[in-house]
């Protein structure tokens, strides 16, 4: 029997470690809540980041929100979870998330290849 909670066109492995995760966010959105699997980033630490995007702040409750950065120690990492989503859901991600945030391709801990929103400022193709 298919999981309703996976979509029939579920395309891509999304992290997150944020407000992505909380339910109010995934139903204004997704229009339905996603089902996680807790998973990491190593390499990686988080660091806050103010939000001035007024939908945003609407949706999430809050002008303060995780931002993940690069980081020296290799045992840092940071925990979230992991969805599973469509092509048109993670459209709908990319429209969430303000432009200090860039989507890249990482590998997590389980070894999923998964998407993820990092700094900007780390992304090579916007030095």
């Amino acid at each position: 029997m298919a999981d309703p909670t996976v979509p029939d066109r579920a395309a891509h492995h999304l992290f997150s470690y944020g407000t992505l995760q909380l339910p109010e966010v995934q139903l204004s959105q997704f229009g339905r809540l996603l089902h996680g699997t807790p998973d990491a980033l190593p390499g990686h630490r988080t660091t806050i980041l103010l939000i001035t995007d007024p939908d945003v702040i609407r949706a999430s409750g809050t002008d303060r929100h995780p931002m993940v950065v690069r980081s020296p120690d290799p045992e840092d990492r940071v925990e979230g979870q992991v969805f599973a989503v469509s092509d048109a859901e993670l459209a709908m991600a990319d429209a969430y998330e303000v432009d200090d945030y860039a989507r890249r391709e990482v590998t997590l801990r389980s070894g999923i290849r998964a998407w993820v929103y990092l700094e900007r400022a780390e992304d090579p193709a916007h030095h």
